[in-house]
């Protein structure tokens, strides 16, 4: 695909809630930082369509965003997702296909949801370095609590020794971007044994509590957004 339409493998209509939390929790950062908002739990598909629609309207000067959140139970799968990865089984999780590239992930309360939603041309940022400041933002998190945690070129996301914390997904039209990162904290991860997490089969999963994290969800999404705000500024 060219420039104006393109899904990265790297991981309805806006309601009341999704309006409400972005209007009601704003907190604008100086110069051109992005602006950090912070939504609570909100159901998936009225967020994803609320990104698209900031992205379709959004013009030269409006300023960056990134959306903290965290979603109910729900599968998402990309637009070159796999029979071969979908649940084996029936557990009531609803499966949603989006717009972004790769194959099948799963979010859930516990998980910190981060939307990033830059205008890439003005960042002077490409898709490979964004992605690795993505994971790097997350690493340097982990990092604060002692845990090393390292990115994979291979298979874009965050892994603490094999095993997977952060995936990764991006959209990116017209030069700029939404979707983005999704750390898991203290999440049930039960609901992966039934995919092939980000198609990889038998790929493990893991998350901050079984790391001995025991910072509050909250507190560690703030570190993640300050150090991706950090990474974000120009040097």
């Amino acid at each position: 695909m060219g420039n104006e339409q393109r899904a990265l493998d790297v991981k309805g209509e806006e309601n009341v809630s999704v309006q409400r939390g972005i209007a009601n929790d704003l907190l604008l950062t100086p110069d051109r930082s992005p602006v950090v908002r912070r939504l609570g739990l909100v159901d998936y598909e009225p967020t994803w369509r609320a990104m698209q629609d900031f992205t379709a309207r959004r013009g030269a000067d409006t300023p960056d965003e990134l959306w903290v959140l965290q979603h109910p139970p729900v599968y998402t799968l990309g637009i070159a997702g796999k029979a071969e990865h979908l649940p084996r089984i029936d557990n009531g999780i609803p499966l949603i296909k989006i717009d972004r590239g790769g194959q099948i992930t799963y979010h859930g309360p516990g998980q910190i949801v981060v939307y990033l939603l830059l205008d890439m041309r003005r960042l002077g940022l490409s898709v490979r370095p964004l992605v690795r400041l993505m994971e790097q933002s997350v690493v340097n998190t982990l990092a604060e609590y002692g845990v090393v945690a390292h990115g994979r070129v291979d298979a874009p996301g965050v892994y603490v020794d094999d095993a997977k914390i952060t995936a990764l997904g991006l959209r990116i039209k017209r030069n700029c971007c939404y979707h983005g990162l999704a750390l898991n904290v203290d999440m049930d991860l039960a609901p992966y044994a039934a995919i092939n997490p980000c198609g990889y089969p038998g790929l493990t999963v893991t998350q901050a509590r079984a790391l001995g994290i025991a910072d509050a969800l909250e507190s560690i999404g703030d570190k993640c957004v300050e150090h991706l705000l950090r990474l974000l500024q120009p040097h």
